[in-house]
């Protein structure tokens, strides 16, 4: 399993830190976001959407579960499964399989509510604490170590010093 984590200082630093995650992503990618309300998770969102060429505002799916941005040449799934809590499995079956692994990036807040959807062995994990107002730190993990290996090469050269 790897493991890293980030201080970031502001909004403005996530949008940027997730603009150059989106580097990385490819057709299939699941993350997984975690954190608190209001910790930054659409925040995050945001700056992979801009990464990936999304001119569409991107804000929080809470009542609508699923936003699709359709992009090319990848497309964006945004899950808010919070408002899943409560729900049965059987209910959920709304479809979410079908974008979690599908043809573009998922990114799924709350995941802890639609886990029987997603394959924990080869998602991205992306935990995010909020330490103050404007600083929050950031906790990615996988345990498919290979596929997201350059990726976690990046987060751990010197030039991201200045965020943590």
């Amino acid at each position: 399993m790897k493991k890293s984590s980030y201080f970031i200082n502001s909004k403005e630093e996530t949008i940027s830190f997730g603009v150059k995650i989106s580097s990385f992503l490819v057709k299939g990618d699941v993350i997984t976001l975690n954190g608190d309300l209001a910790a930054g998770k659409t925040t995050f969102v945001k700056g992979v959407g801009k990464g990936l060429g999304i001119k569409d505002e991107i804000n929080s799916p809470t009542f609508n579960i699923l936003k699709c941005y359709f992009n090319k040449p990848l497309p964006l799934y945004h899950i808010d499964a919070y408002r899943l809590e409560d729900v049965n499995e059987e209910n959920k079956n709304i479809g979410l399989e079908e974008v979690i692994y599908g043809d573009g990036v998922c990114l799924v807040e709350w995941p802890q509510f639609i886990k029987e959807f997603l394959d924990f062995n080869t998602l991205l994990s992306v935990e995010i604490k909020v330490i103050d107002e404007n600083k929050r730190e950031f906790i990615f993990s996988t345990n498919n170590d290979e596929h997201y290996e350059k990726l976690f090469n990046f987060l751990g050269e010197e030039k991201w010093t200045h965020y943590i």
